[in-house]
């Protein structure tokens, strides 16, 4: 592996965020931007290599570094279920009945699915990202609807 750094996949759009040629953003910042020079997959394993970055010592300079893709998030929105997570921070989260449980300040991508952290006037709640707590969300008027609320509490 010569100047290739595997990388997890946040993305629902890999083939397209990871392009030859695309510009990465990273965070922590001073470490791109990052041009992508090659990209492949290996045994289920996104590998980049970026120009600049020529050897494992260099590869190795970017772990753990955070690789961020510019993206216009309302071109996403081509069918109701299709957002971009920032645009769910900052919506209401409410109950079927109505009930305002707070807003989302965060969305945390866990290995196990997404969960929504729920800012409420005396605590934070946290909410599987799954249809089975969250059948509705509504970017337009910035609404989260969850169900079965009272067992996650």
């Amino acid at each position: 592996m010569r100047g290739e750094a595997t990388i997890e996949v946040r993305t629902d759009n890999p083939g397209e965020r990871f392009e030859i040629g695309a510009v990465l953003h990273t965070d922590p910042a001073d470490k791109g931007p990052l041009t992508i020079r090659d990209a492949k997959m290996h045994s289920g394993t996104l590998l980049l290599s970026f120009v600049g970055v020529d050897d494992r010592t260099a590869v190795e300079k970017l772990r753990n570094v955070l690789l961020l893709a510019e993206i216009d998030p309302t071109e996403a929105n081509v069918t109701e279920d299709d957002f971009h997570l920032s645009q769910i921070v900052g919506c209401s989260v409410i109950d079927s009945s109505g009930r305002d449980w707070g807003s989302v300040v965060e969305v945390l991508q866990l290995p196990a699915q997404d969960t929504l952290v729920v800012k409420s006037s005396n605590r934070e709640i946290l909410i599987p990202f799954v249809r089975a707590f969250v059948p509705q969300v509504n970017v337009q008027e910035k609404i989260i609807t969850v169900t079965n609320i009272e067992g996650l509490l």
